[in-house]
């Protein structure tokens, strides 16, 4: 039985395992079905399209400007070039899970309002 890891980086492999159990399928099919996702993700950010999962959140393709930089080892100055990056925007479902819940403390006699007797 996979167990989840935790505070660990998953890797492809156990990554297909724990789809391979909760979907009741071989972990062959979840690979082609894996690699398969993977590829039309990257075709369809690569054709400048972006791709929302509701829930879970959104891929898209950015356009990072050139900018001015220093060579960390000889310490001169130099162009960077633009390029364009992945960006990915969690959705509110994800974002929430990742919300770590505030613990109230419980009320103690010194914050209860007190009613004054005649």
């Amino acid at each position: 039985m996979f167990r989840p890891l935790t505070g660990n980086l998953m890797n492809k492999t156990e990554l297909i395992e724990a789809i391979a159990i909760r979907s009741k399928s071989t972990k062959i099919q979840t690979a082609t079905m894996l690699n398969g996702l993977l590829e039309v993700i990257q075709e369809t950010l690569e054709g400048g399209d972006s791709i929302q999962l509701v829930g879970f959140g959104t891929f898209s393709v950015t356009e990072r400007a050139s900018r001015e930089g220093r060579n960390p080892a000889t310490g001169k100055s130099m162009t960077i070039p633009a390029k364009k990056v992945v960006k990915f925007k969690p959705g509110k479902t994800l974002a929430d899970a990742m919300t770590v819940k505030s613990v109230r403390a419980p009320q103690t006699d010194k914050s209860k309002k007190t009613v004054k007797q005649k």
